[in-house]
């Protein structure tokens, strides 16, 4: 049976995808390619995906419709026999949702809900959501446990506790096996343009100023891509259901210190434009 990975082209997702196909399993992408960045980009962790499957002889095959379309949704669902669904495909970032927070509901509650209703038809699907570490806000602990309460700060992180509200509903209303993954900051090959360790390099390359948001204070449980994706494939196999886990290093590192290291991979020397800290950002994370 066919695993169905959503947001297949994007960061996580694909190398999600490459580790299945790897381990000689068939997989079905959803992902409408939506173009929060360069399109290319997307496109080019397609070409990868495509390339893997070739060369392990795995099944993929690619729908690019949305998951906020339940036609569309269920048509899918009809096609293929699925095992599980691994659901990555959401609008991301915290600063963006603060001017379309309607935009961020509608692909991460309401696309949510669809792959939901058309799982719990379907007898035997195990779904995999995957949250946010930013659903805790700013406890005033060390480290986050999953038993602790969530604020979330920004309407992205709050789509993110809406999906998991869902998750527990349909597990308690249809016995539906779900698993809730809260991801900590994801970094590695393919990342998104937008995140802190690709924005930086390519503005130190540039010799141009690095934005520091805040004092420089802040810290995040940088988590490498690859044992990302091994957690979510374990979770994918295991039992555990109705169940929410932390994926993360448990290292944090700090801004200034992060900075430090890409000074030292890159050879040039930063420049820092300190700005006000930025509404709806949490000042650290630690799994």
């Amino acid at each position: 049976m066919a695993v169905l990975v959503t947001g297949a082209a994007g960061f996580i997702g694909s190398h999600v995808v490459q580790a299945l196909l790897r381990a000689g399993r068939s997989v079905v992408g959803m992902d409408n390619l939506y173009p929060s960045y360069d399109p290319h980009l997307k496109e080019r962790n397609v070409a990868a995906i495509r390339q893997t499957a070739e060369q392990c002889g795995a099944p993929f095959s690619l729908d690019t419709s949305s998951i906020c379309d339940p036609r569309c949704v269920r048509r899918v669902f009809a096609e293929f026999p699925f095992r599980a669904v691994i659901h990555l495909a959401a609008r991301a970032g915290v600063r963006p949702s603060l001017t379309d927070p309607l935009g961020y509901a509608r692909t991460n509650i309401e696309g949510t809900l669809c792959l939901l209703e058309e799982a719990r038809r379907h007898k035997g699907v195990r779904f995999i959501f995957t949250s946010s570490s930013s659903v805790y806000g700013d406890p005033p602990v060390p480290c986050f446990t999953e038993d602790l309460p969530v604020r979330p700060l920004s309407p992205y992180a709050a789509t993110k506790v809406s999906g998991e509200v869902l998750c527990h509903t349909y597990h308690d209303l249809y016995g539906l096996p779900v698993l809730i993954l809260r991801l900590f900051t994801v970094y590695g090959p393919r990342q998104r343009p937008d995140l802190a360790i690709s924005t930086f390099v390519r503005l130190l390359l540039a010799g141009e100023p690095l934005p520091i948001y805040g004092d420089g204070s802040s810290s995040r449980d940088y988590t490498y891509v690859d044992d990302t994706v091994a957690g979510i494939l374990a979770a994918e196999e295991s039992s555990l259901s109705n169940e929410i886990i932390n994926l993360g290093s448990g290292r944090p590192v700090h801004l200034r210190e992060l900075i430090s290291t890409l000074e030292h991979i890159t050879g040039r020397q930063a420049v820092l434009e300190e700005l006000p800290r930025q509404p709806g950002e949490v000042l650290r994370t630690c799994a």
